[in-house]
């Protein structure tokens, strides 16, 4: 592991009642509070949020969201603005693969939103990954590299610093098949690091994160997050008990 503080954020997707959120938080805050050296972002449904930020409040975990729209406000039914967010939460996924494949995402529009992001203080986790055709094509860097460039254009180098890169393989997620340590994270070193390097310079790229994330759990996070390149985890399926997410947590801050 380098020296970049590692990271685990857990995207709770379209689950957890407000009832339900509690319990889960309620749950995970006596062990998460005793763990310093990981940086850790609850991402719970957008009617979770003000609950959540009252729960963690004592607390050094931070909170973002699971996705918002580029404009300031306006007629757009059943969206969510960046300066709603800012209320709560810390960070902002953005470009989850199932938002791109659902929902039209695309990377001119989560260059945008991530400028509105970044205008309000908040620190997207911009999310990239090729699908199972493309991966079975050896077409997986010049995916990945076109995602993390267009979604990065005319991003200065002092706003980069807040902005985390997720590597998601869409095959994996939510599939049980994991990338392999050693497959993620020649990804994360020889695609997207030397994309930042090239678009922001040496000194910012290396400090910048690159999470992974597609079927993370308690038997493989060790693995992956020992890997040279991979700072740590979005996690999905894992992230919805208390004692996997937990065993997920203790994971990164073992491999310091």
């Amino acid at each position: 592991m380098t020296a970049r503080k590692p990271m685990v954020a857990a995207n709770w997707k379209m689950n957890k009642t407000a009832f339900e959120a509690r319990e889960l938080t309620q749950a995970l805050l006596p062990e998460l509070k005793k763990i310093e050296a990981v940086d850790i972002v609850l991402c719970p449904p957008f009617t979770n949020l003000s609950l959540a930020c009252e729960q963690i409040a004592e607390t050094d975990l931070k909170l973002g969201a699971q996705n918002m729209h580029w404009q300031e406000k306006g007629a757009f039914t059943g969206e969510i603005s960046a300066s709603m967010l800012a209320d709560f939460c810390d960070y902002v996924i953005l470009g989850h693969s199932e938002r791109r494949q659902m929902f039209g995402e695309t990377n001119e529009t989560v260059n945008k939103k991530a400028h509105t992001a970044l205008a309000h203080d908040l620190k997207p986790i911009i999310c990239v990954g090729e699908s199972l055709e493309q991966n079975q094509a050896g077409e997986t860097a010049q995916v990945v590299e076109t995602q993390c460039r267009e979604s990065l254009q005319a991003i200065t180098p002092e706003q980069a610093q807040n902005i985390v890169i997720a590597y998601e393989p869409v095959w994996a997620i939510g599939t049980g098949l994991a990338a392999t340590p050693e497959g993620a994270n020649e990804v994360h070193r020889d695609v997207i690091r030397p994309v930042l390097r090239d678009l922001f310079g040496a000194e910012i790229a290396e400090g910048m994160r690159i999470l992974y994330g597609g079927s993370v759990n308690a038997e493989n996070a060790g693995e992956l997050f020992a890997m040279s390149d991979i700072d740590g985890g979005l996690i999905g399926g894992a992230s919805l008990k208390a004692d996997a997410f937990v065993a997920v947590v203790k994971a990164a801050a073992e491999t310091l």
